[in-house]
């Protein structure tokens, strides 16, 4: 993933988890890629979906769901954890 597509998702997903500081922004970071690792390792995206911008929107929106699912104290962890999990499933 570029640093370009990084910073981008990185300001989606800070309105997706309504933050308006850059206090966590190695922690959301973080969850991004591990995100991108797990659908590389899962087979649902090829690496070179994640090169430019804009990104696939189901791509964004799975990583966004997984970010919103692990990040912080989320309200239904669960069923954000299956919303993943199936968006994954459609990607592969």
């Amino acid at each position: 993933m570029t640093e370009a597509v990084l910073s981008s998702l990185l300001a989606d997903a800070k309105i997706a988890v309504r933050l308006h500081t850059n206090a966590f922004d190695n922690e959301i970071s973080d969850l991004i890629c591990a995100c991108e690792a797990d659908l590389l390792h899962r087979d649902a995206i090829q690496a070179t979906q994640l090169d430019s911008y804009p990104v696939d929107p189901l791509i964004k929106r799975a990583i966004m769901t997984f970010v919103r699912a692990y990040f912080g104290t989320p309200e239904d962890p669960e069923r954000l954890k299956a919303d993943y999990d199936e968006q994954k499933a459609t990607l592969m």
